[in-house]
């Protein structure tokens, strides 16, 4: 299937499981446990209906909004995922260079495989860079001056990651493969060699922004041991506290879901939460982040931007949330399927789709524009599941 053949983001993901090898696509696709929250989270928009007004005038959609202070395009922004390469050789600068095509802001991960200066050199677009907190403050700081350097919009701290996430597939098909299901694992890796290449001889899966770090050079082991041993269990509101007094632009506290800790995000100085359940791959029964936006936005919307991270499949989807009171949405897999379908190519047509369903959701809902949807356009299906 082409990519012009792809007519939803579910088309991109059946193409993006033919080009990656099994292990790599589990990867993207798993999550923790018996996968109830991952795939929760997409079922969770089917509990809402949308409620359209007839009659109004929709012969132009303006689907402009603002994110982090900055104008956008439309209100979904390409959420923090780690080692892009790992998916295309393109990796992050092919999704940053897509994402300014469309306006949107982009996020870099602390585990990507670019480096933060060259995502800034990449795309001219808002850049949001996503911060995990290890026992080593060091390099916490270090990346944080290094994303005030390049001129990034916003930091979001992530805090739904004392321990991994138990994680399955990884066992079965992936990089923590049982030696029962490595012969598997060898034969899907060896028909995909020039994927092999990239890992082996041009070693570019890298996660460059902390072996690149001054804490790089101290690292022994593994570099996955590492950040399973520097994952910070001890990681408090103190700290959001700490990390307001060094970074003094937009501060998004991501992983949260409930009204309380997102009052206590405003209260140590965040400017935004997104509301995420790690796609699914950390708290398994986490609720979906669909259903945390209506309660968060009547308590905080005055304080806090809002954006609902997980689950985005359709451009209903996105409405939805809107609905309900975010300010944006983040969408994870369904670039990644894009990335790994098409290189930013692929980002580009994944995009397409969801702009294209977006704009045409507005319209039937009768919104000629972002602003114009409440709350009055969503209802709770009474056909429950």
């Amino acid at each position: 299937m082409s990519l012009a053949g792809c007519h939803n983001i579910a088309d991109l993901r059946r193409v993006a499981r033919r080009k990656l090898p099994a292990p790599v696509f589990h990867y993207i696709d798993g999550g923790a446990d018996d996968e109830w929250s991952l795939r929760n989270n997409t079922r969770a928009f089917d509990r809402y209906e949308l409620v359209p007004s007839q009659l109004s005038d929709v012969s132009r959609i303006d689907t402009s909004s603002t994110l982090f202070g900055r104008p956008v395009d439309w209100p979904v922004m390409i959420s923090p995922t780690g080692a892009s390469k790992l998916f295309h050789a393109g990796g992050e600068p092919a999704v940053a260079r897509a994402a300014k095509t469309f306006g949107m802001v982009y996020s870099l991960s602390t585990l990507g495989t670019t480096t933060i200066a060259d995502v800034a050199a990449s795309a001219t677009g808002p850049k949001l860079f996503q911060l995990y907190v290890f026992r080593d403050r060091g390099l916490a700081r270090e990346l944080v001056g290094l994303a005030r350097q390049h001129d990034y919009a916003a930091l979001a701290l992530t805090v739904d990651t004392p321990v991994g996430g138990n994680r399955e597939r990884d066992f079965v098909y992936g990089f923590s493969a049982t030696p029962r299901s490595r012969l598997r694992q060898v034969l899907s890796f060896a028909r995909h060699p020039y994927w092999v290449w990239r890992a082996a001889v041009r070693k570019d899966l890298e996660m460059v922004n902390i072996t690149r770090s001054e804490a790089g050079a101290d690292i022994t082991g593994s570099l996955r041991e590492y950040v399973d041993r520097e994952l910070d269990r001890s990681l408090t509101w103190k700290d959001v506290e700490w990390l307001r007094k060094t970074w003094d632009g937009p501060l998004v506290i991501k992983g949260v879901q409930s009204v309380d800790d997102c009052r206590r995000a405003a209260d140590a100085g965040a400017t935004a939460v997104m509301l995420s359940n790690h796609g699914g791959r950390q708290l398994e029964s986490a609720p979906a982040p669909i259903d945390c936006v209506a309660a968060v936005a009547d308590a905080l919307r005055d304080r806090l931007e809002i954006i609902c991270d997980g689950g985005i499949r359709r451009g209903n989807h996105i409405v939805k949330a809107l609905a309900a009171g975010a300010n944006a949405v983040g969408i994870g897999r369904a670039y990644l399927w894009g990335l790994a379908a098409g290189g930013e190519a692929g980002v580009e047509r994944a995009l397409g789709i969801l702009r294209d369903e977006f704009e045409r959701t507005l319209a039937l809902t009768g919104c000629s524009d972002v602003s114009s949807l409440v709350r009055g356009h969503l209802r709770r299906s009474r056909d429950e599941f």
